[in-house]
């Protein structure tokens, strides 16, 4: 091992290698069926033979960082790891098209992996994110040679998370599609990263230019396929279904380790992949943590947990595998707690607004709603939550809720701890002075010392006739926002908040209330809001509730 890489391993708190100094076999050529070269490394233990392979497919390229937490721990633990650039990426032949080679591609590596003299029989894969989707697109067609996966902050759907309640996520979109367009075929280097301040501002320029269809030109000078075709194709066009593998998930036969974390923008279809498993009589292990996508705490949690998942399945250490399937963090009780399945037991309770932005398990007393407006030419931002960049994570709310345009309810402080564990939803009563508009929820938690603290969220966009509205007799619509799933304890002195606003850009695109489609907006329209919380309309934040 270099240098560089015992650092990087300290720095990361990776797991103490058992056979450290691998040998690295650099440009490995892999012929596809269609003719196109794939370019992997292989890394193999230096002392001893007969080991498991872990199969890890990138598109982000072989160098840098990267080989500290993807192959390096597993190949100085005691297994020959093949760590391939996929189509199009990194020196490897073929074009680069989102999501769609991985299914063909993956399978045409596992055949020539079974072929090699140093394999022996026994194949595993890992990786996160797209390395994780890399995962799904082969689990169930591998054949008897693959005995355990262990896909990290990834879906087996890679199409429908780029969509939240009939929006889109713009940042992770547009973020992601640029840098892929700029680096695939090189691979990103140290000095690209440190290039990312850069990247930044002109990113947060883009975000905000009219029309969106242009906005990956301001950050890359020419169109961007992946962007261009999110635009393009809504959440259920058949243009998407070959990156689509969730329907596989139910047959897949071998062992699965899944793991996310709260803050990931991958979570909420991290969790229906597990429901999947669940529902046709699988028992896949599941960890989420504390983290948003990429936090580099996670990697060394993650790397151990896989490492004690295919040691048990390949080399038959069933002693290292916990009791419970299900490991997830508390926040607040800071602990990590084992439960039995997802979600776990819990009771419904629903904390209703009240009049001058009180929260409480009352049922509010007849009052005048609340109102404020939304300025698409000022967008309400994107403070924390599930994403993809510098507005993801736990984030300090208080100069946002001092927005005009964010209205906060909050409940006295509680005079015992509250254990909040499973998915949030939020039920409101709302008018609009416009029919195009979107609506916005968060959950927080406040510190004795005032700070909110963004714990899970939700979006919903409105249109005439929207399915996700039930119009009421005066013209109000009640409507259901899925706030995402946590785990959080709120102690005792602390105080439950929820926020109610029209957007949090640039996660999400502004609404321009013209009903013009997406990516062709130009024009902007200010909406005047109203929320209601009185008998006839109960707004409420509804909160799984775990007694201790």
């Amino acid at each position: 091992m270099s240098v560089s890489n015992r650092i990087l391993n300290l720095l990361f708190k990776m797991p103490k290698p058992t056979n450290p100094n691998p040998t690295v076999e650099r440009d490995v050529k892999i012929l596809m069926p269609d003719g196109a070269v794939l370019l992997a490394d292989l890394y193999r233990p230096r002392q001893g033979s007969n080991y498991p392979t872990v199969l890890i497919r990138t598109p982000y390229g072989r160098h840098g960082l990267l080989p500290t937490l993807f192959p390096l721990p597993f190949a100085e633990n005691g297994y020959n790891v093949l760590y391939q650039s996929t189509r199009g990426t990194a020196g490897s032949g073929g074009d680069f098209v989102y999501a769609r080679d991985e299914h063909a591609d993956g399978l045409a590596t596992i055949e020539w992996i079974k072929k090699q003299d140093w394999f022996n029989g026994q194949l595993v894969t890992a990786g996160a994110s797209y390395l994780g989707f890399v995962q799904w697109a082969v689990a169930a067609f591998a054949g008897p040679e693959l005995k355990a996966i262990a896909p990290f902050v990834t879906t087996s759907d890679f199409n429908t998370f780029r969509f939240q309640g009939g929006t889109v996520t713009l940042e992770t979109m547009l973020a992601w599609s640029t840098q892929m367009t700029e680096f695939a075929k090189t691979g990103q280097k140290l000095s690209d990263l440190l290039k990312q301040g850069k990247r930044r501002k002109v990113l947060d320029k883009a975000y905000n230019h009219l029309p969106l269809k242009e906005a990956d030109r301001e950050v890359v000078g020419k169109p961007s396929q992946t962007f261009q075709d999110v635009l393009a194709h809504g959440i259920e066009d058949e243009y998407w279904k070959p990156v689509d593998y969730s329907d596989s998930v139910k047959d897949v036969t071998v062992p699965v380790s899944l793991a996310a974390g709260w803050y990931d923008l991958f979570l909420y279809w991290q969790l229906q992949d597990y429901r999947r498993l669940r529902e046709a009589g699988k028992q896949p292990y599941l960890l989420i943590g504390p983290w948003f996508h990429g936090q580099p705490s996670s990697f060394s949690v993650v790397a151990k947990e896989n490492l004690d998942w295919f040691d048990a399945h390949v080399k038959g250490k069933t002693e290292v595998l916990r009791k419970d399937p299900v490991r997830l963090f508390v926040m607040g009780a800071n602990k990590w707690r084992d439960f039995a399945d997802w979600p776990p037991s819990s009771r419904s309770e629903k904390w209703y607004l009240q009049p001058e932005g009180g929260l409480s398990t009352e049922t509010p007393p007849p009052s005048e709603p609340d109102r404020y407006r939304y300025n698409p030419a000022d967008p309400t931002p994107a403070v924390g939550g599930n994403s993809l960049g510098v507005y993801m994570g736990p984030k300090d709310n208080r100069e946002l809720e001092a927005r005009s345009d964010v209205l906060v309810y909050s409940s006295a402080p509680l005079k015992k701890d509250l254990e909040v564990i499973g998915p949030v939803k939020a039920e409101l009563y709302v008018r609009s002075s416009l029919e195009y508009t979107d609506f916005f929820a968060r959950l927080c938690v406040v510190e004795k010392s005032g700070k909110s603290v963004n714990l899970c969220d939700g979006i919903i966009r409105l249109e005439p006739g929207s399915k996700q509205a039930t119009p009421q007799e005066d013209g109000s619509l009640c409507v259901n926002l899925e706030l995402w799933p946590t785990a959080n304890r709120f102690k005792r002195g602390q105080r439950v908040r929820l926020q109610v606003s029209s957007g949090a850009h640039p996660r999400f695109p502004r609404n321009p209330g013209s009903g013009e489609p997406l990516g062709e907006e130009t024009t902007l329209k200010l909406a005047d809001q109203t929320i209601y919380h009185d008998p006839a309309h109960p707004s409420a934040v509804i909160l799984p509730v775990v007694d201790a």
